[in-house]
């Protein structure tokens, strides 16, 4: 498939788990969506909207109205707003990203809320995250976590994903780079 070819669109679908709801972003997520991604433990591992430029509101307004949609419609990728089930707070965003259609590969990438951490919700996300991928006929999903981002790392494995090695200098930082470690997870992981 060339980029001048129509990549396939994503399903809009809503995913549930025992205890989170991955959805669509709305409106009612900005403040969240700016909250979650200008947390300093979130900056120092994701550097959005790129190195050394801080996040504002306005770039997750842009997020969750254009941007967020737009990787669903254009075959990038999917993303979601996971929000507890029972008081429907904004825990953190998941998605599929640098999604290779003639291959069946892509990519899952999160972000956790500062006020979500340690409940299991990254692994319960990308479990099911993941899982939808496998069943739409994906045949390779990724994770790859900056190797000193132990949260996450442990996160890959607790979802059932193999770790495969590391991507020596492989992503830009606020402050300087990182080297990747990389995870995968197969159809043939989950008989």
């Amino acid at each position: 498939m060339t980029d001048t070819q129509t990549r396939p669109m994503m399903p809009s679908v809503i995913l549930e788990t025992e205890r989170l709801r991955l959805r669509a972003f709305v409106e009612a997520d900005i403040d969240d969506v700016f909250r979650t991604y200008s947390d300093p433990a979130v900056q120092r591992w994701v550097p959005l909207p790129a190195p050394g430029v801080p996040y504002t509101r306005e770039i997750a307004e842009h997020w969750c109205r254009e941007a967020a949609p737009a990787l669903r419609t254009s075959g990038d990728g999917q993303q979601w707003a996971a929000v507890e089930r029972e008081s429907g707070r904004l825990v953190g965003a998941f998605g599929l990203l640098r999604t290779q259609w003639p291959a069946m590969i892509t990519e899952i990438g999160y972000a956790v809320s500062p006020w979500a951490r340690g409940r299991g919700y990254a692994t319960e996300a990308a479990v099911a995250v993941s899982r939808w991928a496998v069943d739409q006929g994906f045949q390779r999903v990724e994770l790859k976590a900056a190797v000193g981002n132990t949260a996450s790392r442990r996160v890959a494995v607790r979802a059932g994903f193999s770790p495969e090695g590391v991507e020596r200098n492989a992503m830009p930082l606020h402050e300087g780079r990182t080297h990747l470690a990389v995870y995968s997870l197969l159809p043939a992981d989950l008989l």
